[in-house]
């Protein structure tokens, strides 16, 4: 069980959450993960009150991820799955490793009952990672069970290439959820899948409110947190531009797979602690603490978060 923080806030993470299947030269491994599930359990093990609302089988694989998700105590509010849990296959030789998602995660769905707009109603910061944008009836119904998104919704694209129908439609509508968000985070990868263009742009387009859709939209970008790598993170809110470089701790980078989703969490968990940074100082100590949170996740294997200093929940 993890050690809750006495800030009293509660974070409803949207999203996906499967088996992670890693292949390699020296066999194959499972991890439970998705990146809406990575952020749920980080932020629960940074001592956030943490839900997941997320697609599941009645399968074997569900009692996997239920079995883990009670063990970082985060709470499930599961849509079902027609084609079971959905399952994530990276395949890693030599360069990048090459994606391949089932059946599940192609055609993932929430469904907005009562328990999921109760869990979004509840929360006081709301989170959407890996949702498929590109899915106008989804997007509406996210829409429409989150009342003052400008105030508490925070959204991480992250698009997949095997899981991506229509690019130009995740995009549009990602964007339109972006300009009416708190924050929201982008990738050096996202703005290749998506825009074909750098990272650069891409922040440029948010910034300006690309996707605000009517008069009752403001025509500003929100809060924006650029990831790139090895090249750091870097905060773009209002006239501040904050840059961070990565950390170097001790060990080798063993696994980037959950850096990206570690930078969120520790961003979000500071934002519920504290609100969102207001000055240069704010935002560098913020992007500090996630950089050195990334720096020990992807010096692990999976996608756990994990942290700079021993301690019985995070390890090393």
């Amino acid at each position: 069980m993890t050690q809750r923080s006495d800030s009293g806030k509660r974070i409803t993470v949207v999203g996906d959450a499967l088996i992670d299947e890693l292949r390699d030269p020296e066999g194959s491994r499972e991890f439970v993960g998705g990146a809406a599930l990575n952020v749920a359990v980080g932020l629960a093990l940074l001592g956030d009150d943490a839900t997941l609302l997320a697609m599941v089988g009645d399968d074997e694989p569900a009692g996997r991820i239920r079995a883990f998700l009670d063990d970082y105590d985060v709470r499930l509010v599961a849509s079902p799955s027609e084609h079971g849990s959905s399952r994530a296959v990276s395949i890693r030789t030599d360069g990048e490793p090459r994606y391949e998602f089932n059946e599940a995660a192609q055609n993932r769905c929430l469904r907005f009952d009562d328990d999921t707009r109760a869990a979004l109603a509840g929360a006081d910061l709301v989170v959407v990672s890996c949702y498929p944008f590109d899915d106008d009836e989804q997007v509406g119904l996210l829409l429409d069970a989150i009342d003052d998104p400008e105030r508490r919704l925070i959204v991480d694209g992250n698009p997949r290439s095997g899981m991506l129908h229509d690019r130009d439609r995740f995009l549009a509508n990602f964007e339109r959820v972006a300009a009416r968000s708190l924050l929201v985070k982008v990738g050096d990868e996202d703005a290749e899948l998506l825009l074909g263009a750098p990272l650069a742009e891409f922040v440029r387009r948010l910034r300006s409110g690309a996707g605000a859709a009517d008069a009752a939209t403001p025509a500003r970008g929100p809060a924006v947190l650029a990831t790139a790598g090895r090249n750091g993170a870097s905060i773009h809110h209002g006239d501040l531009e904050v840059q961070a470089d990565i950390v170097a701790l001790p060990g080798a980078v063993v696994d980037t797979m959950g850096a990206g989703d570690a930078t969120l969490s520790s961003v979000v968990h500071r934002i519920a602690q504290d609100g969102v940074p207001t000055s240069v100082e704010g935002w560098s100590a913020a992007l500090r603490e996630a950089m050195t949170i990334a720096a020990a996740t992807v010096r692990h294997e999976g996608a756990l978060l994990r942290t700079g200093v021993v301690s019985p929940q995070l390890g090393s």
